[in-house]
């Protein structure tokens, strides 16, 4: 009986034990849970559809080379290489937490000359010298009686989730910038090919105006006009070259290749890609739940809610049971009965709370506060940049739409002044200003269609699709 009353004793306790720290749970009172943010995010006029945007969102351009550029970076990219290293230390972290407490066991042997003191035994004569030997294996088991280890690993793996959210931003914000490079070489190809149109026009027109000079139509005036006009559209065609390397170098660097070594055809596209259907944007609820950084930053709230646990268990103590057998004794003699040793026993260790404990308890708790905070501003962002992205969309479209129209009356306008001068029936200023103002209407359009297809990037972006293209199999992300 007497037996049997400690063992009675420790299984009261271990029923009795709870998990200290709260329960995470997401507040009620959280942004994600507005009832206002859960609807269409699209406005009116705005060229989009509420349809689910697909994961593999760039291959709506149907762009081959596009589709190969972006495998490509998705294989080789620093970024993408860093967060799958942070990854993988957050899961060794998983692992590391989960194999705290619970049984452990080690082992000791050891052999030495040895010359005890007679004192330390009681002895008033010397102790003669021996070779002492020591063999020895010790076993335990720690119980996590209130839950803090529990709270650790919750911890743990919450932190490992907003680490797998991070390498989904990654991820979405490296396709979107091979998308944008791409996009910056195709736009500058297609408007230094304008840019030379435009220059060909005026150099006939400067041409004209020569053989007009000549005939005694015209001054040296006229042609000089002619010729600065032609040295100012000159003037441009550096930029356009400056803008295509540049998105080659970035591409370059987004795939970790050198220039050379691109897909073929890449620094010659000529024509921005284009979606030829509206926009998919889906509503607010399921952007909230696509979206990383807010996945990201509600899996950081989970963890800090965890952390207050693991910090309020620093109160209580630790308790374990273990045992240990062994020999110790002159090396001859090992292993006989006289050296043989062994226990078996409950162990108990607490450190009296009196080194700012309870402090680090309010510091967790004041983590969690802001951990909420800063999810609540990740949620309302997303919708803020949402509907900018569209606001900003919509707007370009119609700047679009606008100079399209213009470049059309520019070109009829050109085109009828220029015959109306050949005729004789308009002044050279007049044909001159025509062709200048179709050159810069477009130029404008071009400009323009090329601010579209970089909004259209952004705007994707903001829809935070493309992360579950080619995620890694592991740690699966917690649901807001």
């Amino acid at each position: 009986m007497k037996r049997l009353l400690p063992i009675a004793a420790l299984g009261l306790l271990l029923s009795a034990c709870q998990v200290v720290g709260p329960d995470y749970k997401l507040p009620e009172q959280a942004a994600v849970n507005r009832g206002d943010l859960q609807g269409p995010i699209m406005g009116e006029g705005s060229n989009v559809v509420s349809a689910p945007v697909p994961a593999d969102w760039w291959k709506l351009y149907n762009d081959p080379r596009l589709d190969q550029l972006v495998q490509q970076a998705m294989a080789s990219n620093t970024d993408l290489r860093v967060a799958a290293a942070n990854l993988q230390r957050s899961r060794y972290q998983v692992q590391q937490a989960e194999s705290a407490g619970g049984w452990s066991a080690g082992a000791k042997a050891e052999a030495q000359r040895l010359q005890e003191s007679g004192e330390a035994f009681l002895l008033p004569d010397k102790v003669p010298v021996g070779n002492i030997g020591s063999v020895g294996i010790t076993t335990s088991y720690q119980f996590d009686l209130f839950g803090t280890l529990q709270r650790g690993i919750e911890s743990a793996k919450a932190s490992a989730d907003a680490t797998q959210a991070a390498a989904d931003i990654a991820r979405i914000t490296l396709v979107a910038d091979v998308v944008r490079s791409y996009t910056q070489v195709c736009a500058a190809n297609e408007e230094l090919a304008i840019a030379n149109q435009s220059l060909d026009l005026q150099a006939q027109s400067t041409k004209l105006t020569q053989r007009l000079r000549d005939a005694g139509r015209g001054d040296e005036t006229q042609v000089t006009r002619s010729q600065t006009q032609y040295k100012s559209l000159r003037a441009e065609m550096p930029r356009y070259e400056a803008s295509r390397q540049a998105g080659l170098f970035r591409l370059s660097m987004l795939l970790a290749k050198p220039v050379d070594q691109l897909p073929v055809g890449t620094g010659t596209c000529a024509e921005l890609p284009h979606i030829a259907q509206l926009l998919p944007v889906g509503d607010g609820a399921t952007l909230l739940k696509r979206r990383p950084d807010v996945r990201q930053a509600e899996r950081q709230l989970a963890a800090a809610t965890a952390r207050i646990g693991v910090a309020t268990g620093a109160l209580y103590p630790d308790i374990s049971i273990g045992a240990t057998v062994g020999t110790v004794g002159l090396l001859e003699n090992l292993g006989t009965p006289a050296t043989n040793r062994w226990g078996f026993g409950p162990m108990i260790s607490w450190t009296v709370p009196t080194n700012g404990a309870r402090a680090r308890i309010h510091e967790a708790e004041a983590a969690t506060q802001g951990a909420l905070a800063h999810f609540d501003g990740v949620v309302l962002n997303a919708i803020r940049e949402t509907q900018t992205g569209l606001a900003q969309y919509t707007a370009v479209l119609q700047r679009r739409d606008a100079l399209a129209e213009a470049e059309q009356s520019a070109r009829q306008a050109a085109d009828q002044t220029h015959r109306f001068f050949q005729a004789g029936r308009e002044s050279f200023l007049a044909d001159l200003q025509a062709t200048r103002t179709y050159t810069e209407m477009r130029a404008q359009l071009a400009a323009a269609n090329t601010q579209v297809a970089m909004n259209q990037i952004d705007l994707f972006l903001a829809l935070g699709g493309g992360w579950e293209s080619g995620r890694t199999q592991g740690t699966k992300p917690g649901k807001p």
